[in-house]
């Protein structure tokens, strides 16, 4: 093994988050301990996204000792690009347990655990290989922290976070002042049908990005839509009015400038993946809601709308459920009935005419499984993924991918309420879909701040 290159021991986790990792340390080297082997084993039986990712490692591995042989497995196996694969690949060496590690120490149980036959494995090679450094690579903070009392270098995987720290993700939003007028003295500007635009001057070193919302002043601030960005100018659209009067969407009036900004991203034909973020109590569903509604109901823009979320509790698990893949999905779909509740409140009609509307929508409004969407594909229909910062890259690619023509994509989620093991909030499939998004045309993404729930809600969402 060389001498000036680091050699990272995964751990299984690592490997069950994201089969490509064996290929993501660069020039460095990379050692599976054999208990990983044996955990990878234990995990590859099912259809969940993990059994996929363990079997997905397995071909990668199986696919290097095919092409290079298993005779000289103690000196490794070069990384090479998988076959049919583009991947971005590291020139370092894959290597093996190939003895047993001596037992270390009282500290460390019978080596039972799994976590502590790692360790052992680790201390071993430490020891062995004085004059290099081991790192330890693992998702398990628990596991970084035995290492570390023990003495071994331990790191989290850092190659699936879409960036370091959640505060520099991209808001959707951008704030100006008055002097942002004067600034742009060359304004120029024109109508088209109801809507003004104009096109301002763009400064070196200013960042814009597509369907950006930009608030211009304090006292009656100007609210537009980023509609185009050149190198030399960019067009901004005025913001439809939402707050009152006469424009509403299915009932629903904007309470704050960010759901006036997220009404006018889910109504705009042009945009076709939207990304909503914010507490509880935002708005989030209700305002997607009424907007799909709007444009299935009303306007005939899409046939149906269809909601899924990832199945997280919050408590303990209540086990299997009755029913249909729709009858199974409805105690996770609280949030959806709630909402339809407030938007199906008919002014006239009585209780006749609530129950008429509710069986017209439950029509409309089909409720999926995360489970089976793989392979399908969906045509003119107003997809939501809600709970969607419980999502991982991986499942929100395979999620996004089955937009056909005319379809448009909504995800809603709070980064702050994350229920599933392993996933942070810079790991998120939601945190990934807003930064990779931030620079595409067609995308529009914005954080809402404020929650107008109640009083009630908003002090809990403080205070506790």
């Amino acid at each position: 093994m060389g001498k000036n290159k680091r050699l990272y021991i995964l751990d299984t986790n690592v490997l069950m988050h994201d089969p490509s990792a064996i290929y993501r340390f660069e020039e460095h080297d990379v050692f599976l301990p054999m208990m990983v082997l044996e955990e990878l084993d234990a995990a590859k039986k099912g259809l969940s996204e993990v059994a996929r990712n363990v079997r997905q490692v397995s071909r990668f591995i199986g696919e290097m000792m095919q092409r290079q042989g298993v005779d000289d497995l103690e000196n490794g196996l070069e990384l090479r690009q998988p076959e049919g694969l583009e991947l971005q690949v590291g020139t370092g060496m894959l290597y093996f347990q190939t003895s047993m590690p001596e037992k270390h120490s009282i500290l460390l149980r019978d080596g039972s655990f799994a976590d502590n036959e790692i360790l052992s494995t680790a201390l071993s090679l430490k020891e062995q290989q004085s004059q290099r450094e081991i790192v330890l690579v693992s998702k398990d903070i628990n596991l970084r922290i035995k290492a570390a009392i023990l003495g071994v270098h331990a790191e989290d995987y850092y190659n699936d976070k879409a960036l370091d720290d959640l505060s520099l993700l991209y808001k959707g939003m951008k704030e100006l002042d008055e002097s942002f007028w004067e600034e742009s003295s060359d304004l120029e500007s024109w109508n088209e049908g109801s809507k003004t635009f104009y096109r301002v001057p763009r400064n070196n070193g200013e960042d814009w990005y597509p369907n950006q919302c930009v608030v211009v002043g304090n006292e009656n601030p100007v609210e537009a839509i980023v509609k185009d960005i050149t190198d030399s100018s960019v067009v901004l659209q005025l913001a439809d009015d939402y707050y009152s009067g006469k424009r509403n969407v299915w009932g629903i009036n904007a309470r704050n400038r960010e759901q006036n900004y997220a009404l006018n991203l889910l109504t705009d034909p042009d945009v076709d993946f939207v990304t909503l973020m914010g507490t509880a109590g935002t708005g989030k569903t209700l305002l997607t809601l009424a907007a799909g509604l709007s444009q299935t109901m009303d306007e005939k823009r899409y046939t149906e709308i269809i909601v899924t979320r990832a199945t997280v509790s919050i408590g303990e698990d209540i086990g299997y459920l009755p029913g249909t893949e729709e009858e199974k999905m409805t105690p996770w779909m609280g949030a959806l009935t709630d909402n339809l509740e407030v938007l199906t409140q008919p002014q006239e009609g009585g209780e006749w005419g609530r129950a008429a509307t509710q069986d017209l929508l439950a029509s409309r409004v089909k409720v999926r499984a995360l489970n089976f969407m793989r392979g399908r594909t969906f045509l003119n229909r107003f997809v939501i993924i809600d709970e969607a910062q419980n999502i991982t890259p991986k499942q929100m690619k395979a999620l996004l991918t089955r937009a056909g023509p005319g379809t448009k994509m909504v995800c809603l989620g709070n980064v702050e309420q994350i229920d599933t093991p392993y996933l942070t909030e810079t790991t998120s499939g939601l945190t990934f879909a807003v930064d990779r998004f931030k620079n595409w045309a067609h995308a529009g993404h914005i954080t809402l701040r404020r929650g107008e729930r109640s009083r009630l809600a908003d002090f809990a969402s403080e205070a506790l």
